[in-house]
């Protein structure tokens, strides 16, 4: 059903700023900055800051987390493993959100969605403790039925869509797989919503794939990290922040019948 005339909230852009930390971990040293960048990332119009501290440290620091929570004013997501480690941490700064993710150590970015029906004993009681900090949790999920409903049942705040698949097949040019990605993300969606859930959505989304995304009126969040650090070479940060906005804005729009004539 098209969801053209339903009142859709304002779409808010997260920007993950953990590559920037990777190309300073490449050389040693402080430079590039990711406050700097989150900072920038503030002026060019985004709404919230992401940035996932792993186990291993490979990108985003423990400093880095001490300075975002000090020196931006945009709410930080704190992406994290389901550890005791991350917990403490969690509980120390109290970020605005946690979105708890899986992780491993040979994997070069987060491959897949966190399995949260096979892991409920585990997560009821760590989400339980970050909600009590006043701490939003949001749990990253491939778009899957059962996972949305273990979501709900452990009393998440928020569900992250994983929408890897779907921007894979865009870049293989499957127009088949395409399609039954962008269908299983917007079923996902409303019935992530209908669960009382707040949805969220992120992973690989490009300035090409982010409009089917960003049309789908339950989604109140997108978190984007790699595409725009990457794209920023060659545009500079603020316009590449910039021009993401305004193709989510746009796509927004005329999904819900509010673009102007």
């Amino acid at each position: 059903m098209s969801s053209a005339g339903l009142k859709a909230p304002y779409l808010r852009l997260g920007v993950n700023i953990d590559h920037v930390a990777t190309i300073r971990n490449a050389r040693g040293g402080r430079h590039p900055d990711p406050v700097r960048a989150a900072l920038l990332a503030t002026e060019a119009g985004a709404d919230g800051i992401t940035a996932h501290l792993r186990e291993d440290r490979r990108h985003i620091s423990d400093d880095d987390i001490s300075r975002l929570m000090s020196e931006i004013s945009l709410p930080l997501n704190l992406e994290m493993a389901v550890t005791d480690e991350m917990l403490e941490i969690a509980l120390r700064h109290r970020p605005n959100a946690a979105c708890l993710v899986p992780e491993r150590r040979q994997e070069v970015t987060t491959e897949g969605g966190l399995d949260v029906s096979g892991a409920m004993e585990r997560l009821k009681p760590f989400v339980a403790q970050l909600k009590a900090a006043g701490i939003r949790v949001s749990l990253f999920i491939d778009p899957d039925m059962d996972q949305i409903q273990a979501s709900a049942d452990v009393n998440a705040d928020i569900v992250e869509l994983h929408t890897g698949p779907y921007c894979h097949a865009a870049f293989d040019g499957d127009r088949k797989a395409v399609s039954h990605e962008v269908d299983r993300l917007a079923h996902c969606a409303r019935t992530a919503a209908d669960a009382g859930l707040e949805v969220h959505a992120g992973h690989g989304l490009t300035f090409d794939t982010v409009d089917a995304v960003a049309a789908m009126p339950e989604i109140v969040e997108l978190n984007i990290g790699h595409f725009l650090i990457g794209e920023s070479i060659f545009g500079g940060l603020h316009s590449t922040i910039g021009r993401m906005r305004a193709l989510m804005d746009n796509a927004r729009a005329e999904a819900t019948g509010c673009a102007s004539a």
